[in-house]
């Protein structure tokens, strides 16, 4: 039974291999009909939930985790390193809503995608994208998750970058991998010093958090650090988040993908998975927390003076990331996580939500150029407000359990700026969320007659389903002080102890309403400003925040620049004058010395003879000399 759990990534994997082949045979020899792409490519993620669905129950007995040993990978020094998996309380939770959001965004996706060329090649992308995610989820350890790390940074490339033809697009996938490998060498050094540290007796999680003790703090705050600059790049965090608003470059639905459930989430997740290093080394985990809360309250000021709808969304999930950080940073793993899985749903439902307005309205992506939908799509109204709702944490949607819990647990824990950072982002949040849904919807466009573009079934369904997930979901962790068990609390309970927190029910409803009160000041001032905005004059966005504090350009001046003229140096002086130089000229000699040779090589007879008298000659007068 446990050799099921590497059906869960081979699925989605064999999928993509098909749908590659596919795509090939459909450009080289004869079409294939859309509708086999489409079956293949959604049926690879609900067949992957249903196997999770499977072990959830499973794991309801006396078993609660599950390993499979495929084969021996490697053996280093004496050490094997087995392609195996593991499937905890951890994993299971990520599987089961990454593939549950992941098969509502590929329905979503085939009808975005139903009149693209590239179709077949999309879904291809859009599977592989799907098994190194879970490949990456269910490792068994460092070195088998780092695989698919790598792939899931492949894939966003390929996805990003999906319109080639477009150089800006190429130029987006570019930075969203280069920036990605920064992150990786982190990830490589953390994984080596535990790998020369803590490995002799096995290189898994279950092995290396029983030889973790052993090693010296400042050896483990170095891997912690190092691990989290890995987890900077993935989840693009300060100072590697310059990828994340360029990767609006690809498909709609590649950024409710990577933006929601997937790829933006797995340094989140890495963290959580190896809580047993973080909780030894507490002042890393308060880094992180801190690094998470300037990424939040940063990407949120940036986010309040976007015009671009889907950049804007970029930024928020950029700050949502920041509120998990801040969780798993102060050790409250499950509330990290808690938030991971509600955000999956109303990111999703915005980018998406997003993705259909833009379809609508004819890839219109500037704000201030929409207006009016409200009468022209209630659909669209009805669940971008929902989303709306649940990001801003307003109760009872899923996003204020989540973000209630995480500022709980900074106040709780006596770390007053890291939770005034939460309630001020909380305030930014409300602000441009309503500041875009007041202009999109409300906002009077001078083109009252404009024809909306229809919207396929496939689209507007996994709308709909997100939407009362985004009403719901966030249930499952309802906390005890409202009446609720935290199912998801509870969930996790073994995969990371919870010490329980030292706040009174009056505290905690304060707290509560403190929140609430920050999300309706944001909302009030965007209503003030934009309710009635009027989008028939010009709006020009302008200032710090706008030009996103100048990062771009401070890193062109401090890396790009300096690394092209290094670039240039090497390959203009170094390699053409020196090395080139040093290789041809030595050529050139041995040229010269086999040209001389060659002419002694005449097939001149008389010359040979005038050779063999004159060596004669010089013997003889040798010999005679010497014999005198």
């Amino acid at each position: 039974m446990n050799s099921l759990i590497v059906f869960i990534i081979l699925i989605p994997l064999l999928s993509a291999s098909v749908l590659g082949l596919s795509y090939m045979y459909s450009i080289k020899i004869q079409k294939v009909p859309r509708v086999f792409f489409t079956a293949i490519a959604v049926s690879a993620p609900l067949a992957s939930l249903l196997l999770g669905v499977f072990f959830f129950f499973k794991m309801q007995g006396e078993t609660k985790v599950f390993y499979y040993r495929a084969y021996k990978w490697l053996s280093i020094d004496g050490r094997d390193i087995d392609m195996a998996f593991m499937l905890d309380a951890l994993s299971l939770f990520m599987v089961l809503f990454i593939t549950f959001v992941g098969w509502l965004i590929h329905i979503y996706a085939s009808g975005y995608m139903r009149d693209d060329d590239g179709y077949g090649k999309f879904f291809f992308y859009f599977n592989l994208f799907l098994a190194s995610m879970l490949l990456l989820i269910l490792a068994d350890g460092p070195l088998i998750m780092f695989i698919g790390w790598e792939g899931v940074g492949l894939c966003s490339y390929l996805l990003i970058s999906f319109y080639f033809e477009d150089e800006g697009n190429l130029k987006a996938g570019n930075k969203a991998f280069i920036a990605n490998r920064v992150g990786d060498f982190g990830f490589i050094v953390g994984m080596s010093i535990l790998f020369f540290y803590a490995g002799t007796y096995g290189f898994d999680y279950v092995h290396l958090a029983q030889e973790i003790p052993k090693v010296p703090t400042d050896i483990l705050s170095y891997a912690g650090i190092a691990l989290f600059v890995g987890a900077m790049g993935k989840s693009a965090q300060i100072p590697l988040f310059v990828w994340l608003p360029d990767a609006m470059a690809g498909p709609t639905p590649v950024s409710a993908l990577i933006h929601a459930a997937t790829m933006v989430t797995a340094g989140v997740y890495m963290v959580a998975r190896f809580h047993f290093l973080y909780d030894l080394v507490p002042h890393v985990g308060l880094y992180i927390a801190y690094v998470g809360a300037v990424s939040s309250l940063f990407a949120a000021l940036i986010a309040c003076w976007q015009k671009d709808i889907k950049k804007i969304l970029a930024y928020s999930t950029m700050s949502q990331l920041g509120y998990m950080f801040i969780a798993v940073g102060l050790g409250a793993y499950s509330s990290g996580l808690f938030h991971v899985f509600t955000h999956a749903f109303f990111k999703a439902l915005l980018f998406m939500g997003a993705g259909a307005i833009i379809i609508a309205l004819h890839h219109e992506q500037d704000i201030f150029k929409m207006g009016g939908m409200r009468h022209k799509a209630p659909m669209l109204f009805f669940v971008m407000l929902i989303a709306t709702l649940a990001i801003c944490g307003i109760p009872p949607f899923a996003g204020f359990f989540s973000k209630d819990e995480i500022l709980l647990q900074a106040f709780a824990k006596q770390e007053y700026l890291l939770w005034l950072f939460g309630v001020l982002t909380a305030v930014l949040t409300a602000y441009y969320m309503f500041r875009l849904f007041f202009i999109v919807f409300y906002g009077s466009h001078v083109n009252t007659e404009r024809v909306l573009h229809p919207l396929h079934k496939s689209i507007t369904y996994p709308l709909i389903v997100l939407a009362v997930g985004s009403i719901f979901v966030g249930f499952l962790g309802l906390p005890q002080v409202l009446g609720g068990d935290n199912l998801i609390g509870q969930w996790l309970h073994d995969f990371a102890q919870v010490k329980p927190l030292h706040v009174g029910h009056t505290t905690e409803f304060m707290l509560m309403g403190l929140n609430v009160l920050a999300a309706c000041v944001g909302i009030f001032i965007a209503y003030k400003k934009f309710f009635t905005c009027d989008l028939s004059i010009e709006h020009t966005m302008r200032g710090w925040a706008a030009d996103k504090f100048y990062v771009d350009e401070l890193y062109e001046k401090i890396f790009i620049q300096p690394y092209k003229i290094l670039s240039q140096f090497i390959g203009n002086v170094l390699d053409l004058k020196i090395i080139d130089a040093v290789v041809m000229n030595s050529s050139l000699g041995f040229i010269k010395v086999g040209r001389f040779v060659s002419r002694m090589q005449s097939a001149n007879t008389n010359f040979y003879a005038l050779m063999m008298i004159g060596g004669l000659s010089v013997l003889c007068t040798y010999f005679l000399i010497v014999l005198e």
